[in-house]
């Protein structure tokens, strides 16, 4: 939960912290049988492109948050781990790593310096970050700033909502917090979101960005989602896929009340072409099961793209404490179609597609209350030990996927945190846990964890340390492919030594931590973490570092790229291949699988997708040495939209003439995203009537006009109409 800029927002985050919940009965013991509703599907209710942002008007922090004396809101435990049942856990953690690693030391940093600092004076900080090409970018919660991967600060920093200035959306200037980074390897491109909460009682927004181009101080292209039934998505936490950018919410009606998960995918070809008509779909499995939250979505890394057309992953872990049988990671699979965005499917009708049983574990640390001590002051910290830590990393290795991610635990039944640990694997036949730890191996605790794995299959996880004799530490602890199952036998390293505590009553912390993949070479990891250099309230300071596991060459060997032009378009849709290979051995030959049955070869290659649909174009690049490497770009051919050209308010009754090309018979028409009634009268031509059309057109003020095609999924830009 975070803070927001307006005093009635901030209220209205205060009473969801403090809202009372009725104690939770837990969940059923096998999957509800609730039906899920059909996914809602919509687009932008605002759309631009953004001057470079290096050009745009710095906001400097602090803002307002100063003056409105409101820096912070409690932390909100879930409502399945809220008078969860007393633990049932049989023995004890039989994943337990109590002892130090065995191995090397894990490496020590190459980079290391300190990002964004507290200049909001707001707890917690929300440290999150990513890495690409050339650049480190790191948005904390209501601050963003850029550098080089030298460490040189290249931008900010500046307030979050510097980049939505002169967009035009309902929230541009709120910096509500929540914010997400993440690099799409894919396109080369980087993608932003935060929450946008202009009134306390909704709607609400999700902003999302997609740079123009590799440069994140360039332009942007600017998209302003209303999420659907006047939910606040709290909690947002997005995944690069394919065919998507995913993302996963925790909801709250507008009256502070637990609303469920809410799911969405965000047409990812169309917001890296700048397309104005790009579409979510949305799922929201409160009408499925009330106790699912707490989600994440995959984020892809590595060299190798997931197979086409796979689904995203999905991800929860639930205790057995809450209801369910066993301690369990819950799996879903979300299906996007562009095509028929309303067939799309998520897990079995909102169930999970899969559960697994872990090794035994206790999520309870000081009854999900403040638990973790702090050298020389009583404050406490709070663990957040009913969820999933950012992030689901998927890696694809060809003869094997895998998924990483971590969670808090009471490591022994004392209150003592530990950083529960997965590694998942699908070979073929599904996905399995192929191996599970609990970092604990001293009296310390670890805790606000995250893990990722590089392209020779190390692993590196990163946390928080603190104890009754130490201040609150960034450390990292690691392994190998070839240590034993379960274990992080490289020892840890330390990325900073805190040197205080925070003192703050709230005891806020985190609300997370990023362990990002670097993009240049797949083998460097770079952490992204809080801290404390002296004792106060919320002085709280941010660290950066990156390093590296000794054997994982950043020799390529063989490599290949590939691009399209255009990645979307109407059907039929020409587009041109281009594919480049280097390292291994020339000369190099390449053979090309366009995803609708249709084949062909050349460095160079055009094809044409007659139908509309998503696919995945696979080139596979084989070397004088005859070895091959293979990856995908995808492609959408969208059907024709209809298109918006004209708009008149007619008077006796009062009506709203659309006019334009491709209208079919039937359609949708919104207007500021709510649906009016209409009537067709030709292809080019509908008709908005009714009694509440004009209050939706006030005098004076300009509004959004959409229509969909109801039949085929068509959506038409958004065109501004005033009346």
């Amino acid at each position: 939960m975070q803070r927001i800029t307006a005093l009635a927002r901030l209220s209205f985050l205060a009473a969801l912290a403090a809202l009372a919940l009725p104690a939770w009965g837990g969940l059923p013991a096998s999957p509800s049988a609730a039906k899920l509703a059909p996914p809602a599907v919509g687009q932008a209710i605002r759309f631009d492109l953004s001057p470079p942002l290096r050009d745009m008007k710095r906001l400097p922090p602090p803002w307002s948050a100063r003056e409105e004396k409101e820096h912070e809101v409690p932390n909100r435990t879930l409502p399945k781990a809220q008078g969860a049942r007393v633990e049932k856990r049989v023995g004890t953690d039989t994943a337990l790593q109590s002892w130090p690693g065995t191995g090397a030391a894990m490496p020590s940093p190459s980079r290391n310096w300190d990002g964004i600092s507290n200049q909001n004076m707001v707890l917690p900080p929300d440290t999150e970050g990513d890495v690409g090409l050339n650049h480190y970018v790191q948005w904390v919660n209501l601050t963003l700033a850029i550098w080089d991967k030298s460490g040189a600060l290249v931008y900010g920093p500046v307030d979050g909502n510097t980049i939505w200035q002169g967009f035009g959306g309902p929230c541009d200037s709120c910096n509500d917090g929540d914010p997400v980074v993440v690099y799409d390897r894919l396109a080369n491109r980087w993608v932003i979101s935060q929450f946008a909460l202009p009134s306390s009682t909704g709607p609400f927004y999700q902003y999302v960005a997609v740079s123009q181009t590799a440069d994140p101080t360039g332009a942007w292209y600017r998209y302003a989602f209303q999420i659907p039934g006047n939910k606040m998505g709290d909690y947002p936490k997005m995944g690069v896929w394919p065919d998507g950018y995913y993302m996963t919410v925790n909801q709250f009606t507008a009256a502070g009340k637990w609303g469920g998960a809410g799911i969405f995918a965000f047409e990812r070809a169309k917001m890296l072409a700048g397309d104005a008509s790009a579409r979510f779909i949305y799922f929201d499995l409160s009408t499925v099961n009330t106790g699912y939250g707490g989600m994440l979505p995959a984020h892809f890394v590595g060299p190798a793209a997931p197979p086409a057309g796979a689904p995203c992953p999905f991800a929860e872990v639930d205790d057995d404490a809450w209801g369910w049988p066993n301690d369990q990671f819950s799996l879903w699979d979300f299906q996007a179609n562009w095509t028929s965005p309303t067939t799309s499917t998520f897990g079995l009708s909102g169930n999970p597609n899969l559960v697994l049983p872990t090794a035994p574990f206790d999520s309870n640390l000081c009854n999900y209350n403040l638990c973790v001590p702090q050298e020389g002051v009583p404050s406490l910290l709070d663990p957040i030990s009913d969820r999933l830590m950012f992030r689901l990393d998927y890696m694809n290795f060809g003869d094997h996927q895998t998924l990483v991610t971590c969670h808090t635990v009471d490591s022994d039944g004392t209150d003592h945190a530990g950083v529960r640990w997965y590694e998942l694997r699908d070979a073929g036949s599904g996905w399995s846990i192929y191996q599970q730890g609990t970092f604990a191996p001293d009296a310390e605790h670890r805790w606000m964890g995250s893990i990722g794995m590089d392209k020779a299959g190390d692993m590196a996880l990163g946390y928080s340390v603190s104890g009754t004799d130490m201040y609150p530490s960034i450390r990292y602890a690691g392994r190998l492919p070839s240590d034993p199952l379960g274990e992080l036998s490289q020892t840890e390293q330390s990325l900073v030594t805190g040197g205080g505590a925070q003192t703050s009553s709230y005891g806020r912390w985190g609300d997370y931590s990023t362990m990002s993949l670097d993009p240049s070479d797949d083998c460097t990891f770079w952490y992204t973490q809080e801290y404390y250099a002296t004792t106060s309230d919320r002085g709280w300071q941010t660290r950066i570092g990156a390093f590296k596991f000794p054997g994982c060459s950043s020799n390529p060997g063989l490599q290949i790229t590939v691009q399209a032009l255009p990645t979307t378009g109407v059907a039929p849709l020409a587009v041109t291949f281009t594919a480049s290979a280097s390292g291994g051995q020339a000369p190099y030959t390449y053979a090309w699988a366009f995803g609708d049955g249709a084949s062909g070869s050349g460095a160079t290659a055009t094809h044409t997708y007659a139908a509309p649909g998503s696919y995945g174009a696979t080139v596979t690049a084989t070397d004088g040495a005859a070895k091959t490497a293979t990856t995908t770009v995808y492609v959408t051919a969208t059907v024709p939209p209809p298109v918006i050209t004209y708009a008149k308010a007619l008077p006796n009754p009062f009506r709203l003439k659309v006019e334009g090309s491709n209208f079919h018979s039937s359609f949708t028409l919104k207007v500021n995203g709510v649906p009016v009634n209409a009537v067709y009268k030709t292809s080019t031509r509908v008709v908005g009537k009714g009694a509440s059309l004009k209050a939706l057109l006030p005098k004076g003020t300009a509004v959004q006009l959409v229509v969909t095609n109801n039949d085929d999924g068509g959506v038409s830009a958004p065109f501004t109409y005033t009346r």
